[in-house]
C-alpha cells in the first residue's frame, strides 16, 4: 500500500454493498446503502494528545458521513480520523 495516513488517521476499504432484490427489482447502485462497515488498511502514529488505537486489519463500523472518500489505482477507500470511527468488530 502506497499511502500512509498521518497523525490521527486511518484508510478504511469499505465492504462491498449488499445485493438487494425486491421481488425481482434490482436496485442500481446509486440506491444502495453506503456500507457502515470496513478494514483497515493503514493507520497513522497518533497525535501528542491521543494515541492510535487502531492497527491494519482491524474490521470497523464507522458514520454514515464519515471521512473523505478517495480512488486509488482505481480502488475506493475512505480516510478518516480515529475518531470517526464507531466500534472494533471482535
Amino acid at each position: 500500500m502506497n499511502i500512509k495516513p498521518l497523525g490521527d488517521r486511518v484508510l478504511v476499504q469499505p465492504s462491498a454493498a449488499e445485493e438487494v432484490t425486491l421481488g425481482g427489482i434490482i436496485i442500481p447502485d446509486s440506491a444502495k446503502e453506503k456500507p457502515l462497515r470496513g478494514k483497515v488498511l493503514a493507520a497513522g502514529n497518533g497525535t501528542k494528545d491521543e494515541e492510535m488505537i487502531l492497527k491494519a486489519g482491524d474490521e470497523v463500523l464507522y458514520g454514515k458521513y464519515a471521512g473523505t472518500e478517495i480512488e486509488f489505482e482505481g480502488e475506493k477507500y475512505i480516510i478518516m480520523r480515529q475518531s470517526d470511527v464507531l466500534a472494533v468488530i471482535a
